[in-house]
């Protein structure tokens, strides 16, 4: 191969700038030219198209969000679009192309493998962490940071007014960052969509905690299985403790990211773009163990990742 290029898509997570920063390295390193698309699918049916160089990635690796924007795209969706896209790659002469998102991301990566034939490597960037094949996707420590801080400081303020606490985390239709942030910040309980709960059973253990003398909670709820509004007035309804809610939002998505993500970032990152210009295809490489693998994306894409439920377990267990 002599290009390659790579495009950020999807929702944005803290670490992809350090991936995109691997790639064009590791690209360069080999001899290969790397080029980045603006704007994800989007960009590539734009031929938002710009040829990335060392100087162009220096000092990235510490800011969140990306350089090369993200966006979603409609119209790559249609066979139309992907044609269209197909067309713009061969023109400038991409031979393969990184895919730095979520499953949406790698699912246009697939389709781009499996209709055109064309070379693709996926790179798994989800602060939801909900995908195959990979024990950690890039974002996921860093919203499990952000969240924990929020949290600890929520905890204070419960504490000095004796109320209930219902935080809602970011995550879509999983729970991995509400049982994280749950188990590392001390939680009396965590909702998840995964997994079926009670509202009622959940009030009756706020009221043996406080017959017991405990006089305030943190509640984490997932944005998928519930409300933290609805939550919160619930409790309140069926208690008589004074509660309030917070919704994190999309603060989990923005900061620096930690030292995990960085590292992960750019060993999967360099690892992609390694295995790209070699000649793999059609696969998205992971972390598994402490060890890089690659899987194939109908693989990732056909295999749910589920929450472990020693984690939930031991959610219960040290809220007694």
């Amino acid at each position: 191969m002599k290009k390659i290029a790579v495009i950020t898509s999807g929702g944005d997570a803290p670490g992809m700038n350090a991936a995109v920063r691997a790639v064009v390295r590791a690209a360069i390193a080999r001899g290969v030219d790397c080029y980045g698309f603006h704007h994800g699918y989007r960009g590539i049916i734009a031929e938002e198209i710009v040829l990335l160089e060392s100087k162009d990635v220096s000092g990235i690796i510490s800011q969140g969000g990306t350089i090369l924007r993200t966006a979603r795209s409609d119209e790559f969706r249609s066979p139309a679009g992907r044609q269209q896209a197909i067309e713009i790659l061969r023109e400038n002469e991409i031979e393969g192309l990184v895919v730095i998102g979520g499953d949406g991301s790698l699912t246009g990566a697939r389709r781009l493998y499996e209709e055109f034939g064309f070379p693709v490597m996926g790179v798994p960037g989800s602060i939801d962490n909900d995908i195959a094949g990979t024990d950690f996707s890039i974002g996921f420590d860093t919203a499990v940071n952000t969240a924990l801080e929020a949290i600890d400081k929520v905890r204070d303020t419960a504490y000095s007014h004796e109320r209930v606490f219902v935080i809602e985390v970011m995550g879509r239709a999983n729970g991995f960052i509400a049982v994280e942030v749950a188990l590392s910040g001390g939680a009396e309980a965590v909702l998840v969509p995964e997994v079926p709960f009670s509202l009622q059973e959940i009030c009756d253990n706020l009221r043996k905690s406080r017959a017991k003398g405990k006089r305030s909670s943190i509640l984490v709820v997932a944005e998928g299985a519930a409300r933290a509004s609805d939550i919160k007035q619930f409790i309140h309804k069926n208690t008589g403790f004074e509660a309030r809610y917070l919704v994190l939002g999309h603060m989990q998505r923005g900061g620096s990211p930690t030292s995990f993500d960085r590292v992960l970032a750019l060993r999967l990152g360099s690892f992609a773009a390694n295995r790209l210009i070699s000649g793999y295809s059609g696969e998205m490489v992971g972390l598994e163990g402490g060890k890089l693998v690659s899987h194939p994306l109908s693989y990732v894409l056909g295999t749910t990742r589920t929450i472990d439920p020693e984690k939930l377990f031991l959610v219960e267990v040290l809220a007694k």
